[in-house]
């Protein structure tokens, strides 16, 4: 037989299993004198809104704090939070990055860096220009591309060479006169201008080789299908030629062995040379010319006008050969921005061209990061994160957006939430009707500057 206590305590025991009970769940008939009875509910609790379930989010202002153009000290202060720096620091630094120093009060946690300045990155002398590149040393977030900077004078030469990733090019200066052969023995020469790419199979051989048309040269980038490409592993004929029995090369080439007394002892890598005539033609062999040009004149392609600034999209459907390395060149406009967004499967790897940006990515589990961007820096987003990209100076920012696919891909916020039932936008965000009425449900990709009335 069970004792008082032990009996007690099974009765409360039931009373707290049985959970939270409303108090109209029961009632007591003291008219009759009936003792207390259980009655099931018929009222149903409704679920709480947001509002009540966390607060609202901060409405603290989050604008960047030091714009393009400050002269100042910057303080690593925003509203009441932080301090003055009181240790002599590299302003020059604090003032490109002024939301690495106050950050916005939105930003959490770490998203890594997804920031790298050519300009710090070790520059390869040689007779007749120079090269800098990037990857994942100087930028470990960036594991599916690798780039590259590079000048040459009038005449000189990027000597013959191939590589075991693919390589995409922007010519940003001047122009440049490639020339390539393929596994069939087909030929290809072509000039490209400012504003114009080319792209190279992985082992395919070429050269690339600037012209006067620029009294400076030519300046290009170049991007691989690589995060760990490195351009001093490049695989170079002089270098190959200074690695062979000169015996051996007698035989190949079915010569006299004397022909081989002047070859170069080490790569060349980059040097000087006449200038390229301007009516070069690629020699024919039985094969004759490449079906697919490696070249693809963007520059005379036509932008698709936006609302904030403008877009032109290459993909294999312009540009057949580049199957690997895709993407659009962007302008936008001051006080516009590059919409919420983010790309499912692939990695964003930007070059900034011209004017200043910052952009906000945001990682999951309430990991958000804010970096600022000049002309000459590269930015990076791993696939699936959400970010945007906004002009933050008065001139027009102009930027590479590129992907390791074969198709231009992007989910808009905007859109998403325009094509999604209203109920649920709503029972998210609680925004009011007449916004969730109003979103797009075409993609904006660029949108303009909004300034509240």
């Amino acid at each position: 037989m069970l004792n008082p206590r032990t009996l007690y305590s099974l009765i409360l025991a039931s009373f707290v299993l049985a959970g939270p009970v409303s108090k109209d769940s029961f009632s007591s008939d003291h008219g009759s004198g009936t003792s207390t009875s259980w009655q099931s509910s018929s009222n149903t609790l409704s679920a709480p809104s947001e509002a009540q379930t966390v607060p609202p989010a901060s409405d603290d202002p989050n604008f960047q704090i030091y714009p393009p153009g400050f002269d100042g000290t910057p303080k690593a202060t925003r509203g009441p939070l932080g301090a003055n720096i009181l240790q002599k620091d590299n302003t020059a630094i604090d003032r490109q990055n002024p939301d690495i120093l106050a950050p916005p009060t939105t930003d959490h946690g770490n998203v890594g860096n997804p920031k790298w300045p050519f300009s710090l990155s070790p520059n390869r002398l040689q007779t007749g220009g120079w090269a800098r590149q990037q990857n994942i040393d100087q930028l470990p977030l960036a594991t599916k591309m690798a780039s590259v900077d590079m000048r040459l004078l009038p005449g000189a030469i990027r000597e013959l060479h191939w590589h075991t990733a693919a390589e995409w090019a922007y010519v940003l200066k001047g122009s440049t006169v490639v020339t390539a052969v393929d596994t069939d023995g087909r030929t290809f020469v072509d000039k490209v201008e400012q504003g114009d790419l080319w792209y190279f199979p992985p082992g395919i051989p070429h050269s690339l080789q600037a012209t006067n048309d620029d009294p400076e040269g030519t300046e290009f980038l170049l991007v691989f299908d690589n995060g760990d490409f490195n351009e001093d592993g490049t695989l170079l004929l002089t270098d190959w030629t200074a690695h062979i029995p000169k015996e051996v090369l007698s035989k190949n080439f079915g010569t006299n062995i004397k022909a081989f007394d002047h070859i170069p002892s080490e790569e060349l890598y980059i040097f000087p040379a006449p200038v390229p005539p301007p009516d070069e033609k690629a020699p024919e062999g039985k094969a004759g010319l490449v079906p697919r040009p490696f070249t693809y004149k963007l520059s005379k392609a036509p932008a698709t006008p936006l609302a904030g600034g403008s877009i032109k999209i290459f993909d294999p459907s312009v540009f057949a050969v580049a199957t690997t390395i895709v993407g659009a060149i962007v302008t936008v406009e001051p006080g516009a921005m590059r919409e919420l967004h983010w790309h499912p499967t692939q990695p964003e790897w930007d070059f900034f061209i011209t004017g200043t940006a910052r952009m906000t990515i945001f990682a999951g589990q309430s990991n958000a990061g804010t970096f600022d961007y000049q002309a000459g820096d590269i930015g990076y987003v791993p696939p699936a994160q959400g970010h945007y990209i906004e002009n933050t100076g008065n001139t027009t920012l102009v930027y590479l957006e590129l992907f390791n696919s074969d198709r231009v891909q992007d989910i808009s916020l905007r859109q998403w939430l325009a094509l999604t039932p209203p109920e649920l936008v709503k029972a998210h965000l609680d925004l009011p009707d007449d916004v969730i009425a109003n979103l797009n449900t075409t993609k904006q990709t660029v949108v303009a500057p909004y300034y509240p009335s």
